[in-house]
């Protein structure tokens, strides 16, 4: 299974990591998160393969996050309203996540992507 990158164009962390695999010659699958959102089952999907908290999968340094106050909202959520309010805009998605055979990695520690790659 080729690695999926799931990324925004825009999104100075995503360029460096895109970098990051070109530099290494590592084969992938670009995904743009905005225009093609995780859907719910690839959100529950993943977090379980993870192994990491919901809340780890969350963009918590956009606009979006903050306008809608999640910081103080989050906390009272259950894990499936979490999993459908990140399943409707791909902006509140934690950003770029590398998704491998071996597991999935939200941001970006070169330490990290390379683990998952192996």
């Amino acid at each position: 299974m080729k690695p999926v990158f799931i990324c925004y164009d825009k999104c100075t962390t995503c360029q460096k990591a895109q970098k990051w695999l070109d530099e290494n010659k590592i084969d992938y699958e670009k995904r743009p998160i905005k225009e093609q959102n995780p859907t719910l089952d690839e959100l529950r999907a993943w977090q379980k393969r993870s192994g990491l908290p919901l809340r780890k999968f969350f963009n918590t340094s956009g606009m979006l996050y903050r306008d809608m106050n999640l910081k103080d909202r989050l906390p009272a959520m259950t894990d499936e309203e979490m999993l459908a309010l990140l399943a409707t805009d791909g902006m509140l998605v934690k950003r770029p996540l590398l998704v491998t055979g071996s597991g999935v990695v939200p941001g970006f520690k070169a330490d990290a992507w390379e683990k998952a790659l192996k």
